[in-house]
């Protein structure tokens, strides 16, 4: 056992965050962390890692345990160079030992520049030069929060295959389900103070979530049952007269204190939306550059009612430009972006509002708007915030007090609280719970407008995307499908071309007439029925994808089936032109 935590418990404020929970990490464990935004799961690291005391319980780890903790918001030195930052509390000996390795580390996560002064940084590059110095230590268990936070894909993809590897424990908070399917082994959920264990990686978790909620359902069911009955014989007048008429009425009292199983609050999201006309946006050979280097460069699109376009590309590419001159926020340098008069933009950046940590959540929603119409009828301020779950008590304390996700989820909430017909998400996963994500999900792809997404986070790529642009070295390249169908593509366009090999010239090549073998003749005449039904398939199986809702091992396995059909289709295609070709030889051959 690398670490044990027993009896904890804490609170902030008048919220109990941990409530007498234990936790076990052994070596080769990989726990990841979840529980809606504002439950603790950042102070619950904190404890763990030991830079926070619980209020009770205690901590213990074996003496020569290393833990390497990386915080949601990590206190760095700004004076420091990005390299001295990563090495900040090791020997020299030891940067002299590791600086080949930091350096390559730092590279991997878009950090070439390793003199820049950490003042200089934006909030993400920070929090990648932290992720650096957090696994550049020779730890025994590392603690992460939030890792995958402000990285891209290719980022993603090298601190998965990195944390794969890795031998020691390892506790993280992340929101990327991907991850949490294919590094965990454990999943703990954090729900009103209590921890809940399953040793499962994220699509298990869900299956066996399900079964503890029926469980405790039955149960509950049962106990209204025997209640039901004890209050009958009560109710007829018995006395306590006997042992047994006592214990009978102990056990009916016993009964009937008991706590009903609780659930946790679940976000409720309805789409609101105002009126969109016929022109939404029309960008026409739109550039950006910055300090000389292009950015964006000839970018021309028209947007469409229907659009669900996930925006994808390196740290740094332009990403954000893009979602900026869209917004019309940003003036192109040439070309022009026509916006259409009945549109009205939810743009949801990463830098967030301003947000005064003095003001009262309540007045900053309100301030908004006092009402909001959707679906499902119009809903005030207090009621939409009840709906994002931020109960009465939550309402009336500042904003400042609020959790990191928390104030993400308030933020979302006050975009969507101006009715926005058209919706610009610039990484909108970032510090929300997995449960919230969700949610979201399902509220996007009802929302009867344009959306662009800004995201590292592949399966919420994979679930809304039907189109991916990939900003790469100034140019905006398009690509027809989700996240998953773009990697394909990307990977197939890398991939080396094989040489061909040069073909042997005969001098005195022999006719051969050529004809049907009575296997290909019987090839030939059902090869279009056969290219139809598997067209037929990959439809279905498409179809079925956008109908499983948050099923996650549903949609991995029709993704698979999806792959498996395609390959299919693809060689049957290349057969059907051999063939086509060898009959057209043999017609001409015949005259």
């Amino acid at each position: 056992m690398l670490l044990s935590a027993e009896h904890l418990s804490i609170n902030f404020g008048s919220r109990q965050l941990l409530d007498d929970v234990n936790f076990y990490l052994n070596e080769g464990d990989k726990t990841g962390v979840i529980g809606i935004n504002g439950t603790g799961k950042s102070t619950f690291l904190k404890v763990l890692a030991g830079t926070i005391e619980a209020d009770r319980g205690r901590i213990a780890r074996n003496p020569n345990v290393q833990v390497s903790l990386l915080s949601q918001n990590p206190d760095m030195d700004d004076e420091a160079t990005v390299l001295q930052q990563v090495f900040l509390h090791f020997p020299a000996e030891f940067r002299t030992l590791n600086e080949y390795e930091a350096k390559s580390m730092l590279m991997r996560l878009g950090l070439s520049d390793f003199d820049q002064k950490i003042g200089t940084l934006s909030g993400g590059q920070r929090k990648r030069v932290a992720l650096a110095a957090a696994l550049i230590h020779p730890a025994d268990v590392l603690i992460l929060d939030e890792p995958t936070n402000h990285l891209d894909s290719e980022m993603v993809a090298w601190l998965e295959d990195w944390l794969r590897r890795f031998k020691g424990g390892l506790v993280m908070v992340t929101h990327d389900r991907y991850f949490l399917e294919r590094v965990v082994n454990h999943i703990t959920e954090l729900s009103r103070g209590k921890l809940y264990h399953y040793e499962a990686n994220y699509s298990k978790y869900l299956e066996l979530k399900e079964q503890r909620a029926e469980m405790a359902e039955a149960s509950e069911r049962k106990r209204q049952s025997i209640l039901r009955v004890e209050r009958e014989w009560i109710m007829r007048g018995c006395q306590a007269r006997t042992t047994k008429s006592k214990e009978r009425i102990q056990r009916y009292e016993s009964l009937l204190n008991q706590d009903a199983p609780e659930t946790d609050d679940s976000l409720q999201l309805s789409a609101s939306s105002s009126r969109l006309g016929r022109k939404i946006i029309e960008l026409d050979h739109v550039s950006k550059a910055f300090n000389g280097s292009p950015i964006i460069q000839n970018f021309s699109y028209n947007l469409l009612r229907t659009d669900r376009i996930g925006i994808v590309g390196r740290n740094g590419a332009g990403k954000s430009t893009l979602l900026h001159l869209i917004a019309g926020e940003l003036a192109p340098d040439s070309g022009t972006v026509d916006m259409g008069t009945t549109v009205k933009i939810g743009h949801f950046s990463q830098e967030g509002r301003e947000l005064d940590l003095n003001q009262r959540v309540y007045d900053f929603i309100h301030d908004i708007a006092e009402e909001v119409k959707t679906d499902e009828g119009t809903f005030s301020a207090s009621q939409m915030m009840e709906r994002f779950l931020f109960p009465k008590d939550l309402q009336s304390v500042a904003i400042g007090r609020l959790s990191g996700g928390e104030r993400r989820r308030l933020y979302l909430l006050s975009v969507l609280m101006e009715a926005p017909n058209v919706l610009l998400l610039d990484e909108p996963t970032n510090d929300l719970d997995v449960m919230t994500l969700s949610i979201l999900e399902d509220y996007l792809q009802g929302f009867p407008g344009p959306i662009l997404i800004v995201s590292h986070d592949r399966f919420f790529l994979d679930k809304l995307a039907e189109s991916i642009f990939e900003v790469r070295e100034g140019e905006v390249i398009r690509y027809t499908g989700n996240w998953s169908d773009w990697q394909k593509k990307r990977r197939a366009e890398e991939a080396p071309v094989k040489a061909e090999k040069p073909k042997t010239v005969q001098e005195r090549p022999r006719e051969k007439k050529l004809k049907f073998s009575y296997k290909e003749q019987r090839e030939f005449e059902t090869i279009d029925d056969d290219l139809a039904e598997l067209e037929e398939k990959v439809a279905q199986c498409q179809a079925a994808q956008n109908a499983c809702g948050s099923d996650y091992v549903k949609l991995q396995e029709l993704q698979e089936e999806q792959e498996r059909l395609e390959q299919v289709l693809e060689e049957k295609t290349e057969r059907w032109m051999y063939l086509t070709e060898l009959k057209e030889k043999i017609d001409a051959q015949n005259g």
